[in-house]
């Protein structure tokens, strides 16, 4: 019930709304080496619900999987200009970017197959590590020049590793958005993300700084998730968004439709979290025009904050194991008389 009254609040409040607008663009990198946490659904479904309140966005498919240009209809295709040609050849990305079909004002960069032999490629490159964004930054200056309206939002799109990829990916941006499973072996590689985000800030990206923290995949009833998610926002108060993406079977769905949650099922519970999440990044990114960063202390310390969720969470089983166990011979109960016919009512949701 309090989720159906949740769902019926986020429509009425993000129905026909528009977010503001940045002072400037926003490019932000949606990383996190642990496969599995929602990078690629969180940057389609922010840059979908984004470009539906009226934003220009941009999304950088930088996963050889491509999986984000099957989310937004994008023909990646072995053969098609991608974003392989953009930073292994110097091919400007207007020649490459595809506007998608479901949503007006979104447009992506793909990626092929080819992507796949990049970062050999990249090795012996000169200014290996910029040329995404040097690629970047000549598309928004061509844009300007050809009086079109700029882009308010980039959204890069990273895979489950940490290299050559990853690192055009942080040099590229201004911010980074770590999507966070409420598991725990989410919170394991955490505080190495953050600090290989240190050590990109000090040697190739000052302006660098991790500036949001999204969790996913959250399912209230189990004890685990609640405790994941209090103890990321007890240490990263200020970056972690106060909605919670759920667990959702319309999520899931959508891509096998070659759609984001935001055209396949607009009334969801997942659709509606993703487009609360992209209005707090909206008004985040208006309160903040400046674009203030964390600075090396910033990311630093937020490495041993993440040092500090993993212990934790690792520590808080323990204590809760006689209560987890009680928990769990309740469900075996209920389940055996049919009562939990909700939990599967909730799951169609």
């Amino acid at each position: 019930m309090a989720e159906l009254q949740l769902d019926a609040r986020r429509r009425i409040e993000l129905r026909g709304r528009r977010f503001p607008r940045p002072a400037a663009t926003r490019v932000i990198t949606v990383a996190n080496q642990k496969g599995g946490v929602g990078k690629t659904t969180t940057t389609v479904n922010l840059a979908a619900a984004l470009a539906q309140a009226g934003l220009n966005v941009l999304v950088l498919d930088n996963d050889p999987q491509g999986n984000a240009s099957t989310a937004l209809g994008i023909d990646h295709r072995a053969g098609t200009p991608s974003i392989y040609e953009v930073l292994v050849d110097g091919a400007p990305i207007e020649e490459a970017v595809q506007e998608s079909p479901d949503v007006p004002n979104l447009w992506c960069l793909p990626a092929t197959i080819d992507l796949s032999g990049a970062e050999i490629e990249l090795v012996s490159m000169v200014a290996r590590e910029t040329r995404l964004r040097n690629a970047l930054d000549r598309y928004l200056e061509w844009r300007a020049a050809q009086g079109l309206e700029p882009i308010d939002y980039v959204f890069v799109d990273c895979p489950p590793s940490l290299g050559l990829l990853t690192v055009n990916a942080f040099v590229v941006a201004r911010e980074v958005l770590i999507p966070i499973q409420c598991e725990y072996y989410a919170l394991e590689g955490l505080s190495q993300l953050l600090k290989s985000i240190q050590l990109i800030q000090a040697h190739l990206n000052p302006d660098l700084h991790v500036s949001t923290i999204l969790l996913t995949m959250y399912d209230a009833r189990t004890n685990l998730a609640q405790q994941v998610a209090e103890e990321v926002r007890t240490h990263f108060p200020d970056r972690t968004l106060r909605t919670t993406v759920p667990r959702s079977v319309r999520i899931s769905e959508a891509p096998s439709y070659g759609q984001t949650v935001m055209t396949y099922d607009a009334g969801s519970s997942g659709a509606l979290a993703y487009l609360e999440a992209a209005r707090e990044i909206a008004e985040r990114g208006a309160a903040t025009s400046d674009g203030t960063a964390d600075g090396t202390d910033g990311v630093a310390s937020a490495a041993v904050a993440a040092d500090a969720v993993s212990h934790a969470t690792e520590a808080r089983p323990h204590a809760d194991q006689h209560e987890s166990t009680a928990e769990a011979d309740s469900a075996v109960h209920q389940q055996t008389y049919g009562e939990p016919v909700m939990a599967a009512h909730q799951e169609d949701q």
